[in-house]
């Protein structure tokens, strides 16, 4: 089975060529540890202390995070598993919920974001499972490739308004990406899990 994917550049490739760079699902699996350390490190009681604006990391990680897999994971498996339609909408469903929780995020409602982050990592987890199985090594890292230049594109910030489902997403996210990342040099906030003191492993 073939996952239908965006339409690409002509690049001269031949039909043996295999792309270079990270499967979608090595990208994805990766960034969802990442995300339930940094989660485990900010909920933390004891004597390991929470990260250094660490909520202000977590919100732009999540922001680009979930941007990036509406643009692509979630249509991919939507192509390749028309099955999963209903799971799908949940997924974006639930995103647009969290987006809203990160909306001006402290330590007070750090709880629920906590749950629903664990609970977006067990859905998205179980999609990208999904994907794997019908999708052949060069698209999962075609896709990854796209995913990528996505996320470095993607809102810092939570804008649950926006377009969740392509082709809109693909143009409205980059454009208000750029006024977040104005917005994020002129207060010299931190938006990478590799701003923090010691940022969690992948």
């Amino acid at each position: 089975m073939t996952v239908p994917l965006p339409p690409l550049p002509p690049t001269g490739e031949d039909e043996d060529f295999r792309p270079g760079g990270r499967s979608i699902a090595d990208i994805l699996d990766a960034e969802h540890r990442q995300l339930r350390e940094l989660l485990r490190r900010l909920t933390a009681e004891g004597p390991e202390p929470a990260p250094g604006r660490g909520l202000e990391v977590l919100t732009a990680a999540l922001s680009r995070h979930l941007s990036a897999e509406e643009q692509y994971l979630l249509p991919a498996v939507r192509a390749a598993l028309p099955d999963a339609a209903g799971r799908i909408d949940r997924a974006i469903a639930d995103d647009r919920a969290l987006l809203t929780a990160l909306r001006g995020l402290t330590d007070g409602g750090l709880a629920d974001v906590a749950a629903r982050v664990h609970r977006h990592v067990e859905e998205a987890g179980a999609l990208v499972a999904a994907l794997r199985e019908v999708a052949s090594a060069e698209e999962l890292i075609r896709l990854g490739n796209r995913l990528e230049i996505a996320e470095e594109a993607a809102p810092t910030r939570p804008h649950p308004g926006t377009p969740a489902t392509p082709p809109w997403n693909r143009v409205v996210e980059p454009a208000v990406g750029v006024v977040d990342k104005v917005r994020d040099a002129v207060t010299g906030r931190p938006t990478y899990l590799a701003d923090l003191t010691e940022p969690p492993p992948a």
